[in-house]
């Protein structure tokens, strides 16, 4: 069994009604992970998951605690709940986790990220990886600045060899992603409007993958999220990484 760790897909929303004089305000959570880890449980992962706020306390802090998986799995999480931990926020210095990340896959471990606006570079830019070890470890380049691609027509993805593995040539259309630039040593399974779509690779002893788009709408349709070859994709990443 792949022991999976999935940190990221939870969101607060703050609402303000205003009438006249009046401020009314209310706040919703959310997270949209659960299809995600049901594909990734039917094809023998068990997932470990961690929403955004409890990754910026929770997620490892040291080899060992990362030793108990066999995959890390980013997916619209920014650089800056890794790397600014409460010490850091309270003027002290602390681990860098995304270096830790780093150096876990150089020596044999396996780093996954998943597309969002806060996957990559992300909405803005603020995501942020490029500018952090894990931009190293990954199997494509990340842009410096806002990276979203949106395809409201629906943007087709291209099988471009997944190995091993029998999937058609065209997949269910998705409605955005993350636009990167594969690595030269990079492979590429799958393209979109001529961008890599999922991409893996090597680093160190250990490895890397790059998913594109996101894991639950609006990027990812329910055609995509019902589609009989996803968990077939997955399970292949999986075997590829771990």
């Amino acid at each position: 069994m792949t022991n999976v760790l999935l940190a990221g897909e939870s969101w607060v929303t703050v609402q303000f009604e205003i009438k006249g004089r009046n401020v009314m305000r209310d706040s919703q959570y959310g997270e949209a992970a659960d299809r995600f880890i049901e594909t990734l449980e039917s094809v023998g992962a068990s997932v470990t998951y961690q929403p955004c706020h409890v990754a910026a306390e929770s997620f490892p802090r040291t080899t060992d605690a990362l030793d108990e998986y066999d995959l890390v799995i980013l997916s619209d999480v920014g650089a800056d709940t890794l790397q600014i931990t409460e010490q850091v926020a309270g003027g002290d210095t602390d681990v860098d986790r995304c270096a830790l990340l780093a150096d876990w896959v150089q020596d044999g471990g396996a780093l996954g990220m998943v597309g969002g606006y806060m996957s990559f570079a992300g909405k803005g830019g603020q995501a942020r990886y490029g500018h952090t070890p894990v931009g190293d470890v990954l199997p494509v380049e990340i842009a410096a600045g806002d990276d979203r691609v949106e395809t409201p027509d629906g943007a087709v993805p291209r099988n471009e060899g997944v190995p091993d593995a029998d999937l058609p040539d065209e997949w269910p259309h998705v409605l955005g992603y993350n636009r990167t630039t594969a690595k030269p040593d990079a492979e590429v399974w799958a393209t979109v409007r001529g961008d890599p779509f999922l991409a893996v690779g090597d680093f160190g002893d250990g490895s890397s993958f790059a998913y594109a788009t996101d894991c639950a709408p609006h990027w990812a349709p329910d055609g995509l999220l019902s589609w009989d070859g996803l968990p077939t994709l997955w399970k292949r990443v999986l075997d590829r990484v771990c």
